[in-house]
């Protein structure tokens, strides 16, 4: 499901003391089946562009559109609910959200509020808690008596229980330990794989930026300022320091190698596992020679 956003400004409290602008002209294009990254520093209008993609906030001007259906400045939004189905939300610390007395309940919630029969409903809960990572035997458990990375877990299996097209994750590893972060992004990954799902990632992680997304906007002040491939963004150091944000630190890392062997590799590398390839051909070919 491809996403659009022309022309859109948002302010809080509009029409009173105290209206405040968050977005101003925003333009951003997600083409269906893609991994996008928005980055930004604090206050840069991540958190508000996020919630325009399913229609949690209407803009103050522009247009939103998603899939076929647009939403615009001035005109009544109607039936939003296939589009908050289509479209599932991961928020930050998701697992806030959980309240039903089982696991099991929980993750039904959503598709039972949305008309899924009971039975299709649990079906879906006991193939998604596996797929991410958790035991059967937690669906008759209270989410409240598991760790924290495991209520994070079954919150992100309640909104993949909705079956959405897009998945639109908002800092989606904080409070994560290092091995949780690498393992929550490597599963969202592999379901962006897999589903062919078009996923938003919300971070203020350069690193995962770098290593998950196909194309990156960078937000700053309310303003989508840049667009382009993490290759692309991540070589214009320049710009990042205008924008307040720093290099991911795998290409620090190549900075500093480059420097220490006096070379210059022949492309930004993104992962440890590029660079390690990267650096591997330079030294052989100075054997060689």
């Amino acid at each position: 499901m491809d996403i659009k956003l022309q022309q859109v400004s948002y302010a809080y409290a509009k029409g009173t003391p105290f209206e405040k602008y968050a977005l101003f002209d925003v333009n951003v294009a997600i083409t269906s089946g893609t991994y996008q990254a928005i980055i930004g520093h604090t206050g840069s209008g991540k958190s508000t562009i996020l919630q325009h993609f399913n229609g949690l906030l209407k803009p103050s001007k522009g247009q939103v559109h998603i899939g076929d259906r647009i939403i615009e400045a001035d005109k009544k939004a109607k039936e939003l609910k296939p589009i908050r189905q289509k479209v599932g939300i991961v928020f930050q610390f998701p697992e806030h959200q959980l309240f039903e007395e089982t696991v099991l309940k929980d993750i039904m919630f959503g598709p039972m509020n949305f008309g899924i029969p009971k039975e299709e409903a649990e079906r879906r809960a006991r193939e998604l808690v596996q797929l991410v990572g958790l035991p059967e035997e937690v669906l008759e458990k209270s989410p409240f008596d598991l760790s924290g990375g495991q209520m994070r877990r079954v919150a992100i299996a309640g909104v993949l229980a909705m079956e959405p097209e897009v998945l639109v994750l908002d800092e989606p590893t904080a409070g994560l330990d290092p091995r949780g972060q690498k393992e929550i992004m490597d599963m969202f990954y592999t379901l962006h794989k897999e589903r062919g799902l078009t996923t938003i990632l919300v971070t203020h992680s350069m690193e995962d930026a770098a290593r998950y997304a196909d194309e990156i906007v960078i937000m700053h002040e309310g303003r989508s300022v840049m667009t382009g491939t993490p290759r692309e963004l991540f070589n214009d150091t320049e710009a990042l320091k205008q924008y307040r944000l720093e290099l991911p630190r795998i290409v620090k890392f190549q900075r500093r190698i480059e420097k220490m062997l006096g070379i210059k590799l022949p492309k930004v590398c993104l992962t440890e596992e590029e660079l390690a390839a990267e650096v591997a051909l330079v030294v052989k070919g100075r054997e060689q020679t």
